[in-house]
């Protein structure tokens, strides 16, 4: 067992007394073992199912400057386990700055927590307390702490970190579609424009008696149509002159073995839209029960753009997953365009930073400036573009 370090966190007499909770940390450095020791709680979110964090963990664990450090936190009167916290650390600049299991790959962080999890204000502060605390004794130490893009709502159940006081709006947010089960309806509740034109798309696309959806199955075809999405958004970042991270050799990685883990169990969920041997746009995501996420997509570009196979495959990927029970549609983080035409509601998150040890009050000073910041919308907007700040990009 790769155990970094127990902290007790036994109660006094006192403490009891009061009611005040108490918790135990104990940080282990190998998923897989933590994971076992964990048991088979259910995910907080689709991100935090076992299957994404074995395949993020089997992928960066031997990153550079990346250290896994995921927490696992019990009662410390009973032993009850109350939560679990995949994390990382890592060094920047001389700080060393805890994270969760993210690098730019998972779109919501939380906990994994069990029913004996904190549900107020007061017990969650206690376990801030305590996590801290023994973050600050780990070997190594720790500078900050800085946890982003976490849900407000654990699968019905309160975000313990999202009920503390230093947590602050985060600037993302998810965008969720509820369709209920009259798909139709749902389609009717959209605007008539939107509507008409993947009414239109579809009858375009499918003039082509060989043109339609495909949901993979098979791994080799899986493999073919992952590569495919590849090549595809690579050249549309380079022609927007973007930095485009998902290509590169680790991330690729991760993308596969979930791929290739995940299929046959229907976590993973890959689709196409064919014509003929040619594969016009492809969609991954991942599924637990009625709740499909959105992860990445593509398409063949200016060759199609007259049957806009980019919201056609979201569309006709809805409708399929719809008739095998999803009910719930995540189009995960960014506010583009198109998703509000699809009539996403938008999800809150909450971020939090703290610092550890003097070496982190700058970060936690800037992070709690920018929050600050963005207040200001205008302002912030002027900011940006005066330190040649890029403005965000919509896509139509």
């Amino acid at each position: 067992m790769a155990v970094l370090l127990t902290e007790a966190g036994h109660p006094s007499a006192r403490e009891n007394s009061r009611g005040a909770a108490r918790f135990g940390v104990e940080f282990v450095s190998d998923w897989q073992q933590a994971a076992a020791r964990w048991g088979d709680a259910g995910a907080s979110t689709p991100f935090q199912d076992r299957r994404w964090l074995d395949a993020w963990y089997a992928a960066f664990a031997s990153f550079p400057d990346v250290e896994p450090l995921i927490a696992i936190v019990s009662n410390a009167a009973t032993s009850e386990q109350v939560a679990l916290l995949p994390l990382l650390r890592r060094t920047r600049k001389g700080v060393r700055i805890v994270e969760f299991a993210d690098l730019n790959l998972t779109d919501y962080n939380a906990p994994l927590v069990t029913t004996a999890a904190p549900r107020d204000a007061r017990a969650a502060a206690s376990l801030w307390r305590d996590l801290k605390v023994a973050l600050r004794g780990l070997p190594g130490g720790a500078d900050l702490i800085r946890l982003r893009k976490m849900p407000v709502d654990l699968a019905g159940q309160p975000n313990p970190l999202a009920l503390l006081d230093a947590a602050a709006p985060c600037p993302l947010n998810g965008n969720l579609v509820t369709t209920g089960d009259d798909f139709d309806a749902y389609l009717r509740s959209l605007e008539r424009s939107v509507r008409k034109n993947l009414a239109r798309s579809w009858r375009v696309f499918t003039r082509d008696p060989t043109a339609g959806l495909q949901i993979v199955t098979d791994q080799d075809r899986a493999r073919h149509v992952l590569s495919t999405m590849e090549i595809q958004q690579g050249a549309r970042m380079r022609a927007l002159g973007l930095n485009f991270i998902l290509n590169d050799e680790t991330s690729a990685a991760f993308y596969h073995n979930l791929v290739s883990t995940g299929l046959g169990s229907g976590y993973a969920v890959l689709s196409a839209l064919t014509s003929g041997e040619e594969v016009v746009a492809t969609l991954l995501g991942i599924r637990c029960g009625s709740r499909y996420v959105m992860l990445r997509s593509s398409n063949a570009g200016e060759n199609w753009s007259n049957c806009s196979p980019g919201r056609l495959i979201i569309e006709r990927t809805m409708a399929a997953l719809h008739k095998d029970g999803v009910r719930s549609f995540d189009f995960s983080i960014g506010n583009y365009a198109y998703k509000r035409r699809f009539g996403v509601v938008a999800m809150p998150l909450a971020d939090i930073t703290a610092a550890l040890s003097w070496r982190g009050i700058p970060y936690e000073l800037r992070d709690r400036a920018v929050r600050e910041l963005r207040r200001y919308p205008r302002f912030a907007a002027w900011l940006g573009r005066l330190l040649g700040k890029q403005p965000n990009r919509e896509e139509s």
